[in-house]
């Protein structure tokens, strides 16, 4: 198992690591196979989205308070719910395919790191299996 170290600067952070698991996977020297990355924090998460256009990220993270606002007279003593409930919308893990040493992905994907509750120092665990 591999981990990556994050540190994210903002509240609400979105944050680029398709080159991170790539590194995973070429330590590991996989052909083919897949990746497991797993985010164990209950308050951020993990997933697919486009690379292209930083308005994505931006919209994302406008959607997302819009969605879940940040005070909504939660009951959560920490005063984080909007956190642990946007990461419960987010997954904690994804699996991606690995064929000839490399991540499949669409022309326009890439992985992201989601921050909900930052800035903070944070850990994704990658798991490789090769075929």
């Amino acid at each position: 198992m591999h981990t990556i170290n994050i540190k994210t600067n903002e509240r609400i952070d979105i944050v680029d690591i398709t080159a991170d698991v790539q590194n995973c996977i070429n330590k590991e020297n996989v052909v083919n196979g897949i990746a497991t990355i797993f985010v164990p924090h209950t308050t951020a998460g993990v997933g697919i989205n486009e690379n292209a256009d930083p308005d994505v990220v931006y919209d994302m993270k406008k959607a997302f308070n819009k969605l879940v606002p940040q005070f909504d007279n939660y009951r959560h003593a920490e005063g984080n719910s909007q956190a642990h409930l946007l990461s419960s919308l987010v997954s904690p893990s994804i699996t991606v395919i690995i064929e000839n040493g490399k991540i499949v992905l669409g022309t326009w994907q890439d992985i992201y790191f989601f921050e909900f509750d930052g800035a903070r120092n944070r850990k994704v665990y990658v798991q490789i299996i090769s075929k």
